[in-house]
């Protein structure tokens, strides 16, 4: 880095990005930041930098110095350990160094006393919140919400009928038939595990699970205008079941509240929706499907005169973006949800639903709102006309 790019960087001052250490002596508190950093994203300490900006500059026995004790951290006060790189910058009043911590791709990284920390503004704070823990643990691919227990749901809470004639057709036997116990059967299939459901489980062949799981259910709304009333609404659902039932539930209800055309049918034919049918599945099935499930919160779908809104919990998982997902990238958030859903919903798995949806019906757009954690589509309605008809 050349000295006139850090000096301007010292003269904004500390952020998000960015955090100033007059001196380093304590391995602890170095381990401290990098963590926060690792887990928050790419980071720099500029040390040789008082709190107010001002150069408090480094010796080179200093250099040397910081160099190891950094080094050390970094290895032997860090889980896992990182790789910082280090540079150093003369200026007319001292050595600063710079320190570059990577976004870490192992999150959460954690100090070796346990705690996990993440960048608040230009200062860190602890991680202490169970749900944001298991939001990092599930960023890293360790855990996975899908998986987590149901509690209160068990195997004697599954619709018998629904799974038998699931297991036959997929299968090619009779439930019945089978040597080991049913509870053995549902771990087997990863819907359970020591005799309670997963959420998983408990979404696919739960017959009443939204008396447990309120949450995960689909709040569905068209409204007469192009904005959000209390009072003033077309039609209102809350929509819960087995997820297959959510699902065709979901598309009826968005199906049934758009406009309809004849085209080229006889009058007596069904028209067909404005939106293309297959879009709107490949879309709802990707709300269902990869919603965060660490996240107490329905999918919400709203009807507009001019657009539809499919709202989902949880924004863009690890490094994917709106432009990975439009090229056919995936990263599947619910493995257990995503193998059965090949079975049961119009879901192939290959990453390329949002690319089939656009080919369909190029007027949707995308937003992955991280300060929100949510991700939502917006459906234009007659993009070619301005508007509503």
């Amino acid at each position: 880095m050349e000295p006139d790019e850090l000096l301007a960087i010292i003269s904004r001052g500390e952020d998000s990005a960015h955090q100033f250490k007059a001196n380093a002596h304590n391995a602890v508190s170095i381990a401290e930041e990098m963590v926060a950093f690792s887990n928050s994203g790419e980071g720099q300490m500029l040390i040789g930098v008082t709190d107010d900006g001002d150069i408090a500059g480094l010796t080179q026995e200093d250099i040397r110095r910081i160099n190891q004790l950094v080094a050390n951290a970094a290895s032997e006060n860090v889980r896992p350990p990182i790789n910082p790189h280090t540079e150093n910058v003369p200026l007319p009043d001292g050595l600063v160094m710079i320190v570059t911590i990577p976004n870490g791709i192992s999150k959460p990284y954690m100090t070796t006393q346990g705690s996990i920390l993440v960048r608040c503004g230009s200062d860190k704070r602890k991680v202490t919140a169970r749900e944001e823990i298991q939001r990092m643990f599930q960023s890293a691919g360790l855990i996975h919400g899908d998986e987590t227990p149901a509690n209160g749901l068990t195997p004697a809470d599954i619709d018998m009928d629904y799974f038998r004639a699931f297991f036959k057709r997929e299968y090619g036997e009779r439930l019945d038939d089978q040597e080991v116990a049913f509870a053995q059967l549902l771990e087997n299939m990863n819907l359970a595990k020591e005799g309670i459901l997963n959420v998983a489980g408990a979404q696919l062949f739960a017959g009443r699970a939204h008396f447990r799981l309120p949450a995960f259910i689909v709040k569905a709304v068209s409204y007469p205008g192009t904005t959000i009333d209390e009072e003033d609404y077309l039609d209102s659902r809350d929509i819960m079941g087995k997820l297959a039932d959510v699902f065709q539930q979901t598309l009826s209800f968005v199906v049934g509240n758009l406009r309809h055309t004849q085209g080229e049918k006889g009058v007596n034919a069904p028209g067909e929706p404005e939106i293309p049918r297959i879009a709107l599945e490949e879309l709802l099935t990707n709300a269902l499907i990869h919603r965060d499930y660490f996240i107490a919160a329905p999918v919400r779908v709203f009807i507009f005169s001019d657009r539809v809104e499919i709202i989902n919990p949880g924004h863009l998982p690890n490094d994917l973006t709106i432009e990975n997902i439009k090229a056919g990238n995936s990263n599947i958030r619910n493995p257990v949800l995503a193998s059965f859903a090949t079975k049961i919903l119009p879901y192939r798995g290959l990453g390329n639903g949002v690319r089939r949806a656009l080919k369909a019906y190029p007027a949707i757009a995308f937003e992955d709102d991280h300060d929100r954690n949510l991700f939502k589509v917006t459906v234009a309605r007659n993009p070619h006309e301005g508007g509503p008809g």
